[in-house]
């Protein structure tokens, strides 16, 4: 238990628990992922980079390498700091955007559809619950997570987030 958060009881009912942060310098700029997975009495951490990308691209791609790093289909509870990635998938937001052919609205598109539709298909494969929690409040793990997408974004020679270039590098509210 860290901060008030007890996930205790998920980890005693055999539920993955996944804690996933993004970082990005300058946005867009380098960015990183860390991700550390807990079940049981195991712990796995996870991060990496890419050299040009957005901090939104980077939370969602914390939660894909989790859920995809599951070798069978789990019973899951993903803590991210990012509201962007919970109010989305908890509100509908990305499934809806999906329907309509990854549009927003009838005019504006949805940012990031190749990371969405990652996500969506993850979850529809194991059993997910999100929950948002503050960042930088002491809740170990989180902090974990960002340090290692901290340290995964200043990496030399990080790899292009080839997502980010087609989708022509812009920013929006949404990015």
């Amino acid at each position: 238990m860290a901060n008030g958060l007890d996930y205790r009881g998920e980890l005693e009912e055999g539920k993955i628990v996944i804690f996933t942060d993004g970082a990005c310098i300058d946005n867009p700029g380098p960015g990183g992922y860390g991700t550390v997975l807990l079940f049981k009495e195991n712990r796995k951490e996870i991060s990496g980079g890419f050299s040009k990308t957005t901090s939104n691209r980077m939370e969602l791609m914390a939660c894909i390498v989790g859920l995809d790093t599951l070798k069978r289909v789990c019973d899951v509870i993903i803590f991210s700091d990012s509201k962007y990635v919970v109010n989305s998938i908890n509100n509908g937001w990305a499934t809806k955007w999906r329907a309509n052919g990854w549009m927003r609205t009838k005019t504006e598109p949805a940012r990031n559809p190749d990371l969405w539709s990652r996500l969506l298909s993850l979850c529809e494969k194991h059993e997910v619950r999100f929950q948002w929690i503050k960042g930088h409040s002491g809740i170990t793990e989180n902090e974990v997570c960002d340090i290692l997408s901290s340290q995964a974004a200043q990496k030399p020679d990080l790899p292009i987030d080839k997502g980010f270039i087609e989708d022509g590098g812009k920013l929006s509210l949404f990015n």
